[in-house]
């Protein structure tokens, strides 16, 4: 699990920036985002190949950031990997955009550039750049045409949605 942070860690090392016209949303509500998200779509990177049933938990933290804790089923070796993180909020704390590191002082951006802002249902997250995106939903499953209308957005921002993984979740 060690190398698994501290891969996604030296991808992610130093990288707040964000990417070309991706905005993040305004009058973002830290405490209504608290609690699990279910990852329903990724772009690939190593830090979660092969993981399944991933989900993520928000909690804060005593110094004012959020506590991250993310969660997927490895297929592979029959068992559940975790990563626990921390993240801080670049600008305003009603601004959708973060820093969040697995380890040690180095931060990749948390950029949340789509929400369901009246009941916090989905969500939408870039990295530092348009090869990070994730679409979270506060449940297991998405409803199919919200889900097509989102990649779809997601899509004419510059994401490469044919390169998506749709994760399972038993």
């Amino acid at each position: 699990m060690k190398k698994l942070l501290f891969l996604s860690v030296l991808v992610l090392a130093g990288c707040v920036g964000r990417p070309d016209n991706i905005v993040p949303v305004s009058h973002f509500d830290t405490t209504r985002y608290l609690g699990k998200w279910y990852e329903i779509a990724r772009l690939d990177h190593s830090f979660e190949r092969g993981l399944s049933q991933v989900t993520a938990d928000y909690s804060l933290r005593q110094d004012g950031g959020l506590k991250v804790l993310n969660r997927g089923y490895k297929d592979a070796d029959a068992k559940w990997k975790e990563a626990e993180g921390k993240a801080y909020f670049v600008d305003k704390k009603d601004v959708g955009y973060l820093k969040v590191s697995f380890f040690g002082p180095f931060y990749g951006s948390y950029i949340v550039f789509d929400l369901d802002q009246q009941n916090y249902s989905y969500s939408m997250i870039s990295g530092p750049d348009k090869s990070y995106f994730w679409l979270l939903s506060r449940t297991p499953t998405m409803d199919p045409a919200l889900q097509q209308r989102l990649i779809e957005k997601a899509g004419g921002l510059g994401f490469d949605t044919s390169k998506l993984i749709y994760v399972k979740q038993n």
